[in-house]
């Protein structure tokens, strides 16, 4: 049986673990933090497409019972006049699964939670610092390397390690690396609000210096991000962990404006958390024949379009279909490219857009999927983005 090294513990590894099971591939992850879900506060969105995808694997219903829906999204200008009303793409559809919003560190436990029922080996403080393509009598392996010193050997390599992967350095040294967007997103959450916000709804908000988002929780809490303009963060300094600093600093860009903004970022208390904002449009080389890189890794689209964690997800399942049914990696590999290349790529553009848009004060962007359709596995329902389907 084919065994698979997949580098990175997040969304993406998870995943894409648990499609390769699915497929008759061992997998075995290794992930360089000694625990994981660091990332406790920001919040995500999976629309119908992410989730149809985790249906592929039986993994959507633990994670539908760990989020909640919202079904339309409003949108309001800094004077607080309502622009109009519009249904999210996938709730339009009926579909029972999408959109739902839940905490990135959810995500990571629920998916984690249901590869270790499935017995899929997770090694922490594995970080990844060489790998190898070692060739005998016709075949090759692949031998990774990590800083520890251990050693770990498999048919094939997969680089689910993210934004500032290091698989994709190791399968191309001339990889461009991410683009800074000029935004930071920070999120935050209000526990007790008297603001009125309508149910099941994201109220969408284009301030005067700065872009504004909430939904309420079925508990009654209230969640927030704000798109902001700024300076690119140091990942590992106090910057992005001060509190206090952002919500004096969110608050005082929407303190201008006739919203709720304002007052719901100064009720948020210490329930803060900055990241700065990246995408990754395009990469020359995706793969050799013993190693791959997915997700974030291969591709990253500003969060505006709100599908990062869905690329990750369709991009697991794809490739595990791939490697199901193909005679080695590297056709595999190629196979997997042609099928999400212009998709994925097509998204990043997208989210490039409405970032543009949420950073100039420009009209409210139009609904993704206005143009023409990407390829995908199967014609499903609505338009290109939440409407992909993967057929097992």
């Amino acid at each position: 049986m084919t065994k698979a090294l997949i580098i990175g513990g997040g969304i993406a590894g998870a995943v894409t673990a648990m499609a390769l099971q699915k497929a008759g591939i061992d997998a075995e992850i290794f992930e360089a933090y000694p625990t994981g879900a660091d990332d406790v506060g920001a919040f995500l969105v999976l629309f119908a497409n992410g989730l149809e995808a985790l249906r592929v694997i039986d993994a959507h219903g633990p994670v539908a019972a760990h989020s909640f829906p919202a079904q339309r999204v409003e949108f309001l200008d800094g004077s607080g006049a309502r622009l109009g009303e519009r249904p999210i793409a996938g709730a339009a559809q009926g579909t029972d699964l999408g959109p739902r919003t839940l905490r990135r560190a959810t995500l990571y436990q629920v998916l984690h939670a249901e590869a270790a029922r499935r017995q899929i080996p997770v090694r922490h403080g594995k970080r990844l610092v060489g790998a190898e393509t070692v060739r005998t009598a016709g075949a090759a392996r692949v031998v990774a390397t990590f800083a520890d010193g251990s050693r770990a050997e498999g048919d094939l390599l997969i680089g689910a390690d993210g934004l500032h992967s290091v698989t994709r350095t190791l399968i191309d040294p001339a990889a461009p690396r991410p683009r800074y967007t000029g935004q930071n997103t920070v999120c935050g959450y209000v526990r007790d609000t008297e603001v009125p916000l309508p149910p099941d709804t994201y109220t969408m908000i284009r301030g005067k210096r700065a872009f504004f988002g909430c939904t309420r929780a079925p508990d009654g809490a209230v969640w927030w991000f704000a798109n902001v303009p700024g300076t690119e963060l140091d990942r590992t300094g106090p910057s992005a962990t001060a509190p206090g600093a952002w919500r004096e600093r969110v608050a005082e860009l929407f303190a201008d404006d006739a919203t709720p903004a304002a007052a719901l970022v100064r009720a948020s208390g210490d329930r803060v958390i900055a990241s700065s904002a990246y995408d990754l449009a395009t990469i020359p080389t995706w793969h050799t024949d013993t190693m791959v890189v997915l997700g974030d890794a291969a591709h990253a689209a500003a969060p505006n379009a709100a599908q990062g964690a869905s690329m990750a997800i369709e991009d697991g399942i794809v490739l595990a279909r791939c490697l199901r049914d193909r005679p080695d990696p590297h056709s595999a590999f190629a196979a997997y490219e042609e099928l999400r290349r212009e998709r994925v790529e097509k998204v990043v553009a997208a989210s490039a857009g409405m970032a543009k848009l949420t950073a100039t004060g420009a009209t409210r962007p139009a609904p993704t999927g206005a143009t023409r359709p990407a390829p995908s596995d199967s014609a499903g329902p609505g338009d290109w983005l939440t409407g992909y389907r993967i057929e097992w």
